[in-house]
């Protein structure tokens, strides 16, 4: 595509994702061949087809409720401003007369409507708000409300579960489903039906805030994760029945992998490595889990801004590949056209080139969009168009039964947040997220009867650390709480060691960032030392924290420019060290960091990111032996900033070498060990010769030798020895996670077919081309077996 570096080459044979056209004609068929009345409210009769449905309340809208679809509102801007342009007073009740005004013409979506609302709270006054609609606006158009929800509804009393990078290093997409299943149920019974999320982004820099937020660099990986979320958020849509919601996902598109390492750089990369790499997580959601709905980005490519993008959104999005869904602004991302990007050079051309790009709805509240009703008016932009973007947002509302059955159950509310199930469920997750880095002599698990006192010392030991995008569970277990729990209070030690940060993280807080001040820093160190002097083991919490990494804007920072430990950490790790006593390291953070002394010194190392409301219980279940680890890696992690990228794909002339240093990471994607050992054996190929359009079966045997039961995640991968164009080292294109007793053996199957073993060629068609394809089994990306895949012409 000229201007945007994609081109439309690449085609599926996927149809547009809404036909005006073909709707207006079966518009006027029912599913009888009776031709209706002009005045049969066809949109309100639930047994009628939703095309012919949205048509019809279509026909009937006037221009400005039509551009009323388009926007959105949120309460927080009534708390910021007054009740001037706010339906709720300071209380966040209800203003039925400044609703009359705002919406007169009714209105698309409302934004992340919970606040600090009860989960019961939440359901009545969203019934508050669509019972108002209903009766009081001409055609009674429901409004669709939306949360984030990237690792559980991110609000007051529901269940927070490990972070989206935690939830990749379980490896467990059945276990990512029941997640957002349960997710979706929370949020749902609170009238709430749709969630911006999942992150479908790459996490190829590891200076980006936002890495946390991704299921990692590997678009494999990103995809089968990416899918079970969206399959779990929304059921078998569409239809969306009432225990599920539309998904968002995000950013679309090549957001993850910015320019200088900094949030919304541009995505400048080859059409090539767009389409086979950060599109495909996309692509598998929307063609296998049928997303309803979509986010531009705030980056560009190739010059093109995502939110004026008409080539990505409506040549890739909606007509390779039958998007049928909604597409909406992130926040704020079509006034940036003017404001950032300097595409635009008047708010009326921002909403102009966004429409006409293909971007439905604006978020999270009306800015721009209104300016769309006088040039419609004007005829400078043309009335399908308009029609076109409205009727899309109607189908969300029908396919999610707002018109037939929109009030939610506060009771329902109430019973299933953060209940029981559910937190099992995020016990469960954060026990498969953990990740053992290292082990030496064995020293993990802990013996209790050896270790009588332990000293729990660091900056992320007292505090529970959810991560971003998080809510306010009304519970949650730290590291030192668990081992108290575990041991007795009068066995465990503490000491704050450090501080990575002054201030203590916020949500969404626009306070300055204070790293912690080293001479502060090393009196508690000396503090820390004079404590763990009296233990038999240290316990080391560190990390990053939700301050060090996150999402940033104006005013609000997140990237890094060094991926070392902030705050002194690596000074407490030494002097814990030179105490001479055992150390284990347990790591939360959002991004994988560089920690090259504790990797060389510290025997036993655990990563967990941020495991959410239950992290500290699983945490103590690992240290103690009742749980044995089985997360792996879904990054890399490097050794120097100067090393990035440093993703394990990379093509063969990517790693050359260095004068005085290494080009391999600290530890490789897919990494994790475990509390007994596993022995691969007998790796097949069956047939081991196929055509290009054949399938085969690559099978092999994995034995828990070791005397403890645990887990493994199995990794495929291949490399095309001989192409047109050149391919990667290696690329994941299979894995799973199974459970063994001591001794069991069990056999892998995985399948191979075009779609694993294609590419797209020098002409951008995607093909398999015969030759040899080396094919690598292994628990890493790094100790493969190895077994050769023949395919002829």
């Amino acid at each position: 595509m000229e201007g945007s570096g994609i081109s439309n080459r690449e085609k599926v044979g996927g149809k547009e994702g809404f036909n005006i056209m073909s709707i207006i004609f079966f518009c006027l068929i029912t599913a009888a061949g009776v031709v209706h009345s002009p005045d049969a409210e066809i949109y309100r009769d639930s047994n009628m087809p939703v095309e012919q449905r949205v048509m019809d309340l279509l026909s009937r809208m006037t221009l400005e409720e039509k551009v009323a679809q388009l926007t959105s509102t949120m309460e927080m801007l009534g708390f910021d401003s007054g009740e001037k342009n706010s339906f709720v007073d300071k209380e966040g009740k209800f203003l039925p007369e400044r609703a009359a005004e705002m919406f007169r013409h009714g209105i698309g979506q409302i934004s992340r409507p919970s606040g600090m609302r009860s989960p019961r709270e939440t359901a009545e006054f969203t019934n508050t708000i669509q019972k108002w609609m209903i009766e009081n606006t001409r055609l009674g158009i429901p409004v669709m409300f939306h949360e984030e929800a990237l690792h559980g509804l991110a609000t007051r009393g529901a269940t927070s579960f490990p972070q989206a990078i935690a939830l990749a290093s379980t490896w467990d997409c059945d276990l990512v489903h029941k997640i957002f299943t349960a997710t979706a149920l929370e949020t749902r019974s609170r009238g709430v039906q749709q969630v911006l999320s999942p992150v479908l982004d790459l996490a190829r820099d590891p200076r980006w805030g936002r890495t946390e937020e991704t299921y990692g660099e590997d678009p494999y990986l990103a995809a089968r994760m990416g899918v079970a979320a969206v399959k779990g958020f929304q059921g078998n849509a569409p239809p969306v029945d009432k225990a599920h919601v539309i998904a968002t996902g995000k950013h679309f598109a090549v957001h993850g992998q910015p320019e200088n390492g900094t949030n919304v750089g541009p995505g400048n990369y080859s059409e090539r490595i767009i389409r086979e790499q950060f599109l495909l997580p996309f692509e598998a959601a929307v063609k296998e889990a049928k997303l309803q709905s979509i986010m531009s980005s705030y980056n560009e490519i190739d010059g093109i801004p995502s939110h004026a993008n008409r080539d990505l959104l409506e040549g890739i999005l909606r007509r390779e590949w039958g998007f049928a869904g909604h597409i909406v602004s992130d926040y704020f991302g079509i006034r940036e056209l003017k404001e950032k990007h300097s595409v635009a050079d008047s708010y009326e051309e921002c909403s102009r080139q966004a429409l006409e790009a293909g971007v439905d709805l604006e978020l999270p509240y009306a800015e721009v969009y209104p300016l769309l009703l006088e040039q419609v008016k004007q005829g400078k932009i043309s009335e399908a168009t308009l029609d076109a973007a409205v009727a899309r947002v109607l189908r969300s509302k029908f396919i999610t039964g707002l018109f037939d059955d929109v009030y939610a159950d506060p009771d329902l509310a109430e019973t299933v947040s953060n209940c029981k199930e559910h937190r099992d469920l995020a016990l469960r997750a954060a026990r498969e997220a953990i990740i053992l880095l290292k082990n030496e002599d064995s020293l993990l698990p802990l013996d209790k009867d050896k270790f009588k006192k332990i000293a729990v010392i660091g900056p992320n030991a007292e505090d529970v650390h959810l991560g971003n995008y998080s809510g306010f569970p009304g519970r949650g277990v730290s590291i030192f709480q668990g081992i108290k729990n575990r041991v007795g209070a009068e066995n465990v030690l503490f000491a704050e060691g450090c501080r990575i940060t002054e201030n203590r993280p916020a949500p969404f807080s626009n306070e300055e960032i204070r790293f912690g001040d080293p001479g502060l820093n090393a009196e508690r160190i000396r503090e820390a030392v004079s404590t763990a002097e009296k233990a038999d083991v240290i316990i080391l919490a560190l990390g990053g924290n939700e301050l060090t990494s996150r999402e940033s804007w104006t005013g609000h920072l997140g990237d890094r420019d060094s991926l070392d430990l902030p705050g002194n950490q690596d000074d407490l790790v030494r002097a814990m060290m030179e105490l001479g006593k055992p150390v284990v390291v347990f790591l939360q953070h959002g991004r994988p960091n560089a920690i090259n002394y504790i990797s060389e010194n510290v025997p036993a190392i655990l990563e967990g990111w941020y495991l959410g409301q239950e992290g500290g219980t699983a945490v103590v279940e690992v240290l103690f032996g009742d749980y044995n680890p089985g997360g792996k890696l879904p990054v890399s992690v490097p050794r120097t900033t100067g090393q990035l990228p440093i993703f394990y794909n990379h093509k063969p002339t990517a790693r050359r070498g260095y004068i005085g240093s290494v080009t391999d990471p600290i530890y490789p994607f897919g990494w994790g060990l475990s509390y007994t050992t596993f022995k691969y054996t007998n790796l097949y190929v069956t047939p081991d010769t196929i055509g290009t359009g054949g399938k085969t079966t690559v099978s092999v045997d994995v034995t828990n030798t070791g005397n403890v039961a645990g887990d493994e995640v199995i990794q495929l991968y291949i490399r095309d020895e001989v192409s047109s164009v050149t391919r990667p080292v290696k690329e994941l294109k299979g894995f799973k996670r199974i459970a063994l007793e001591p001794g069991e053996t069990q056999t892998v199957n995985f399948a191979l077919s075009p779609e694993e073993l294609s590419f797209l060629n020098r002409d951008m068609h995607r093909v398999v081309e015969p030759g040899t394809f080396r094919i690598m089994v292994g628990g890493n990306s790094v100790d493969l077996m190895e077994i050769v895949l023949n395919v002829a012409e």
